[in-house]
């Protein structure tokens, strides 16, 4: 809270402007869906290829060229992540024909995840959303187990599917029977009702219908994925014992990283619990200051930043509707001689694509404990339905909504 003219509170975090918050390398864009591979993907992609080549060296027999067994891998390997992309996509075109945006798909070291901009608002959305991955997984095992046994008999498919190195079939039947063993595994995986996995989703939509209470429901379904995590980790220490080092090593890391899930989950959801009721327009500062995008960056200087204090300013158009933030380290940074002749607008963070910097006036509260921008920012900029600015909801205001003893929620 910064005091000065009429008084109204400020974000309370100065952020660098047009950070994300993700890491990893972008591969394409697709309905503005931004697609990236973490930098952990290229590890299991060096491991996959290395295991697979063995066996398709195996496969192919003797006489085979050293080559073709790393080029099939190699292939093998790509095939899997596009298929993890699927499933992704699956969850992320189910979400947004629902109204729920999509921030990115994100492949890394234990397969992929589709971020949502919210939470879904239903046990029926919510069911749509978790089940729409696994369908698509289903689907390709399908497909690739059709295409197998129509190339080789069912006996000849199912050794390849087993990954048996004494399978006398060729590369492509070889290729479409590992694809379909890993997929359905995949499939078996993300069914487990353990949440945040697909499976701990659809429980905890079947739960959400029976009781009404997303936020018991998710309680549930929290519990069940912190119970499978230690399940992975008791397994990955019995394989460490038996002397899998590498094997016990991951399964002891996935359950630990599903364990912190689970419990983030248990946490957001007793948050949830204390602001249900609660509209961004019942916290939010009506009437805050805005930067017009025309305006020079001395004027933004001398009307804004040098009276208030604040980190950062709403920029909107001529008709108030939000356009982004312009940051005050960016002004600072600009040459005293540029301040007279350079626009707002060619200095603000525009929202929208990865950045979601406001937020609808009626959306309930709970959307914006979704949003790693309020903690980050330590604001959202409230607006009508129009996109006009209209409030100014903080960090501040929504942990004193939680109580004395509130704590932000893992994000």
């Amino acid at each position: 809270m910064v005091g000065s003219r009429d008084r109204r509170p400020s974000p309370v975090r100065s952020v660098a402007m047009g950070a994300t918050g993700q890491g990893g390398l972008t591969l394409f864009r697709f309905r503005g869906i931004r697609v990236s591979v973490d930098y952990s993907w290229f590890f299991v992609l060096f491991l996959v290829i290395w295991w697979l080549s063995g066996f398709y060296r195996d496969v192919l027999g003797p006489g085979t060229s050293d080559l073709l067994p790393y080029l099939l891998a190699l292939v093998s390997a790509l095939l899997f992540f596009a298929s993890i992309l699927l499933h992704e996509f699956g969850h992320a075109l189910v979400a947004l024909r629902n109204g729920i945006g999509i921030d990115g798909i994100t492949l890394w070291l234990f397969g992929g995840v589709a971020r949502m901009e919210r939470d879904t608002d239903s046990p029926g959305v919510e069911f749509r959303v978790a089940v729409a991955g696994p369908l698509v997984t289903l689907a390709i095992a399908f497909i690739c187990t059709a295409i197998g046994v129509a190339l080789t008999g069912p006996e000849e498919f199912r050794r390849a599917a087993l990954t048996e190195g004494n399978t006398a079939i060729g590369a492509v039947p070889a290729v479409l029977g590992w694809l379909a063993s890993i997929n359905i595994l995949v499939l078996i995986f993300n069914l487990v009702p353990a949440f945040p996995l697909d499976g701990g989703r659809i429980a905890r939509a079947i739960a959400w219908k029976k009781t009404g209470n997303r936020a018991s429901a998710t309680r549930f379904a929290a519990r069940l994925g912190q119970i499978f995590a230690y399940v992975l980790m008791g397994l990955g220490l019995l394989s460490l014992i038996n002397g899998n080092v590498v094997g016990g090593v991951w399964l002891g890391v996935l359950g630990f990283i599903l364990n912190s899930s689970a419990k983030a989950a248990v946490a957001q959801s007793k948050v949830a619990s204390k602001v249900e009721g609660i509209s961004v327009a019942d916290l939010m500062d009506p009437g805050p200051p805005v930067i017009p995008a025309s305006a020079k960056l001395a004027t933004a200087l001398d009307d804004f930043f040098n009276p208030y204090g604040w980190p950062w300013f709403a920029v909107t158009d001529p008709d108030g509707r939000f356009l982004g933030l312009l940051a005050e380290e960016t002004v600072r940074n600009v040459p005293p001689a540029q301040l007279e002749t350079e626009l707002v607008a060619d200095h603000m963070a525009a929202d929208g694509g990865e950045a979601h910097m406001a937020i609808k006036a009626e959306a309930p509260l709970e959307d914006a404990l979704d949003r790693e921008e309020l903690p980050r920012l330590g604001g959202l900029m409230a607006v009508d339905s129009d996109g006009r600015v209209v409030g100014l909801l903080t960090a501040q205001a929504v942990q004193r909504s939680m109580g004395a003893d509130g704590q932000w929620p893992a994000v």
